[in-house]
């Protein structure tokens, strides 16, 4: 029991220490600040946005989510997001989770309500931080963009299953595919079923998860990038898998890939046609985005081929 306890307290040192690594701070006069009173917040959110200061008149907008244990202005300081929005002119915003998860505040991918389009909780706080960058700042509903580290790569993975509408794609690094947990009970590494080490669904199973998210929907879905290291632990390796066959069975892709290749040293990367591609990190453990990771998810959405005038 001892051995478990020291164990489980390393596994969220590792998270919280992922949360608050801060890189080499960016040059600009723009500033991180909190935006309250932003609309409909079931989850009880805060809300951070970071304006560059040249930008558009209908930037893009980056959701940027932190992982367990971690907030948005932890997430602003040791990521990359920030300097690329100075570089390309985009809206990042960094929502604070509040959910606790018995090791740290975490986005809710587990209850009921976060499962289901409009059901409240966490998903509809972030639509409603979307809404309001978009209306207070003039954002492109056209280029609006998810991604997040552990619990919010989980998150960015919920995003995108049940609002297909407003995402047009997402980088989820060290996530779990949408509707993995059963509940609240199922979400702590150590006792669950998701991050165990033994999940295993259908292709099949993991798409028509995405597809009940939103019953009915036939528009476009927004495409996906995936990120996980090989030597991770925590949530292990093997759900980069079961990530890759929901989100190819949305799209009705085949589990082949239709490209690999290693654009760095050590990151393999496989691509389903163009919705799709799964990085590899050889040797990473819960760790990432590490350098030019962030560059890479920027590169994929589209918004590097628009600079900011």
């Amino acid at each position: 029991m001892t051995a478990r306890r020291t164990t489980f307290t390393t596994l969220v040192s590792i998270l919280i220490t992922i949360a608050g690594v801060v890189l080499a701070p960016h040059a600009s006069a723009a500033a991180l600040v909190e935006v309250t009173g932003f609309g409909d917040n079931p989850g009880r959110m805060r809300m951070h946005v970071y304006l560059p200061d040249s930008r558009p008149a209908a930037p893009a907008i980056v959701v940027a989510m932190h992982g367990c244990g971690g907030s948005g202005p932890g997430f602003y300081a040791g990521s990359e997001f920030a300097s690329l929005a100075d570089r390309y002119g985009f809206v990042v915003i960094y929502p604070s989770a509040q959910q606790e998860a018995g090791f740290g505040k975490c986005f809710d991918t587990w209850s009921d309500a976060a499962k289901r389009r409009g059901g409240g909780s966490d998903p509809v706080s972030i639509v409603s931080m979307v809404t309001y960058a978009r209306q207070r700042y003039g954002g492109d509903p056209n280029r609006v963009f998810a991604t997040g580290s552990s619990s919010g790569g989980m998150m960015t993975n919920e995003m995108l299953a049940l609002y297909p509408d407003v995402f047009k794609a997402g980088a989820a690094f060290m996530g779990v595919p949408f509707n993995c947990f059963a509940n609240a009970a199922d979400f702590p590494p150590g006792r669950s079923k998701c991050t165990g080490g033994s999940m295993n669904r259908t292709p099949q199973q993991w798409g028509d998860a995405v597809r009940q998210a939103y019953p009915g929907y036939t528009g476009p879905r927004p495409r996906m990038q995936l990120w996980h290291g090989t030597a991770d632990t925590l949530v292990p390796y093997s759900l980069l898998r079961e990530e890759i066959e929901q989100w190819t069975n949305v799209f009705g892709l085949s589990q082949t890939p239709t490209s690999t290749d290693t654009p760095r040293p050590g990151w393999n990367r496989s691509r389903y046609g163009t919705q799709v591609e799964a990085y590899s990190i050889q040797g990473a453990g819960h760790s990432l985005p590490s350098a030019g990771m962030a560059a890479s998810a920027v590169e994929f959405f589209g918004i590097t081929a628009r600079r900011a005038g």
